[in-house]
C-alpha cells in the first residue's frame, strides 16, 4: 500500500534530505534502531533506512537519506503529496534499552539521524545520554538543535574546524573516556570507517560498543543472505540478527568489501538514469 509523504525538507540541498511519511502501523510498534524497506517503482530495487524518529500519536515515521544512487534518487524526485510505492517495517531488532547510567551516542554523516532516535530512546529510559556528531565541515552536520533539545551534552567535530572541534568525532570520545568511568555504553551509526574506528577507541576502555551495521539488503527479511556480515567470527545476517552488533567483534575490513561488490553497477544505474531523467 502506498504510503504518503508529509514532509519534505532538503538537509543538506542535493545531497540530505528528511520525509516525515503517514505510516501509523509502523509507528505504532516502531522502536529506536528498527529500520524499513522502500521501494519506490514496481520494478525498482529495495533498499534499507533506519528510522529517524517516530510520532505514534499522529501515526507518522521520519526518514533521512543520502542521494547516493539510483533508488534514493527515485525518492528525491518525490515531494510532499506523492506516495512511496512500499514501506515496509518495523524491521531488525531493536536496540537494547536499560537504565544503567552513562551512555555515549555518536554519530557521523546520515548515521546522526538513526542515532539521534537511539539517544532519544536512552534519555526517555532515564540514562545520561551524551550526544557526539561530526562531518566534514559545519554545513554537513544533521540533528544538532534536534539532539540538543533531550541530551544531557552535545559534543561535536569539524574535518576543517568551521565548528566545534578540528579533528574527528573519536578524538572527543577518547577524551570523554579518559575522563569518565561511568560510561556503560558506546552507541555508533555512521559510515563504515567510523564505526571501526569508534570500535578501536574504546577497545582499550573496555567499554561495550553497539554498532549499526549498513551492509547490502535486497528483501529485508532473512531470505536473500545478501546482507550477511561476519561477527565473532560467525556468520550473521543484519536484518534480521541485527542490525545492531558488538562493534568489537564486527569484520569490518569484510563489511567494506562487501559494500564496495557492485559499485561499478551502482555508477552506470546512476548515470543512465541521469540522462534519462535529463533527455540526453
Amino acid at each position: 500500500m502506498p504510503t504518503p509523504i508529509l514532509h519534505k525538507e532538503s538537509l543538506i540541498p542535493g545531497k540530505t534530505s528528511k520525509l516525515v511519511l503517514d505510516a501509523p502501523e509502523i509507528a505504532r510498534k516502531a522502536k529506536p534502531g528498527h529500520f524499513v524497506m522502500l521501494r519506490m517503482t514496481p520494478n525498482g530495487e529495495r533498499i534499507p533506512l533506519t528510522i529517524a524518529d517516530t510520532d505514534a500519536e499522529n501515526g507518522t515515521i521520519t526518514i533521512v537519506y543520502l542521494v547516493m544512487g539510483k533508488s534514493t534518487a527515485l525518492l528525491e524526485a518525490l515531494n510532499v503529496g506523492d506516495a512511496i510505492l512500499d514501506v515496509c517495517g518495523p524491521l531488525g531488532h531493536p536496540t537494547h534499552i536499560e537504565k544503567k547510567g552513562t551512555v555515549i551516542c555518536v554519530g557521523g554523516g546520515t548515521g546522526i539521524a538513526a542515532m539521534h532516535h537511539i539517544a532519544k530512546g536512552h534519555a526517555r529510559a532515564g540514562n545520561k545520554v551524551v550526544g557526539v556528531i561530526g562531518a566534514r565541515s559545519k554545513d554537513l552536520l544533521l540533528f544538532e538543535k534536534e539532539l540538543k533539545s533531550f541530551v544531557d551534552e552535545l559534543l561535536i567535530s569539524t574535518d576543517d574546524g568551521s565548528y566545534g572541534h578540528k579533528g574527528l568525532v573519536t578524538d572527543l570520545l577518547r577524551d570523554r573516556l579518559k575522563k569518565d568511568k561511568t560510561v556503560f555504553e558506546v552507541v555508533a551509526v555512521g559510515p563504515v570507517p567510523m564505526m571501526a574506528a569508534v570500535a578501536e577507541t574504546t577497545r582499550p576502555f573496555g567499554v561495550r560498543t553497539t554498532v549499526s551495521l549498513n551492509p547490502i539488503m535486497v528483501d529485508g527479511i532473512g531470505m536473500c543472505g545478501a546482507c550477511r556480515v561476519s561477527v565473532g567470527g560467525k556468520t550473521k545476517f543484519a536484518c534480521v540478527d541485527g542490525p545492531e552488533f558488538d562493534g568489537h567483534e564486527v569484520d569490518f575490513p569484510e563489511l567494506r568489501r562487501r559494500l564496495a561488490a557492485y559499485r561499478e553497477q551502482e555508477k552506470v544505474s546512476i548515470d543512465d538514469y541521469q540522462r534519462t531523467a535529463h533527455g540526453n
